[in-house]
């Protein structure tokens, strides 16, 4: 089981308990909400299990974990539109799709845990693409996602398989 907790005084930073080691995380900018909505800047509230692991093959070896593994491509992203059929889910990009890309320039995404927030059922409006992702300098807070420097998120991959829990709150 894994723990995140948003630390006292700061509630867009936070703590990730992984065993015995405590990782400093950045959180949403709202803060951590149980009643998480589309666009809200709040990290969830709740218990998940990590599905997968995305990550930047041109710019990693690939890392070891107990978790299925997807190199991500150009034209892979995630659907943030509520009214779209493919809601909280990854898609192809291509002209016509609002979507987030998943390859970006910079480095928060060479590494994202795909976690099952609002997936069974997929609600729309309640929050999409919830990750644990790579940290901006200073720990800068995410759109609602868990995030943490390369060492912390290396750890992490190594320890955490589809059974493991992540409580966040």
């Amino acid at each position: 089981m894994i723990h995140v907790r948003a630390s006292a005084g700061n509630p867009r930073r936070g703590w990730l308990i992984l065993d015995d080691r405590v990782l400093p995380v950045a959180l949403g900018r709202g803060g951590i909400k149980a009643n998480k909505r589309e666009g809200d800047g709040a990290t969830p509230r709740g218990t998940f299990h990590p599905l997968r692991l995305w990550w930047r093959a041109d710019r990693h070896p690939r890392p070891q974990t107990l978790l299925p593994i997807r190199a991500i491509t150009p034209d892979d992203g995630w659907c943030e539109d509520p009214a779209d059929r493919h809601y909280n889910r990854p898609v192809r990009l291509n002209n016509n799709t609002g979507a987030d890309r998943l390859r970006r320039d910079d480095h928060l995404y060479d590494f994202i845990i795909e976690i099952d927030q609002n997936t069974r059922p997929r609600i729309a409006g309640r929050g999409s693409a919830v990750f644990l992702h790579l940290a901006r300098p200073g720990y800068a807070p995410t759109a609602g996602c868990v995030a943490m420097k390369k060492p912390a998120m290396l750890q992490l991959l190594k320890r955490i398989g589809v059974r493991t829990r992540i409580v966040i709150g």
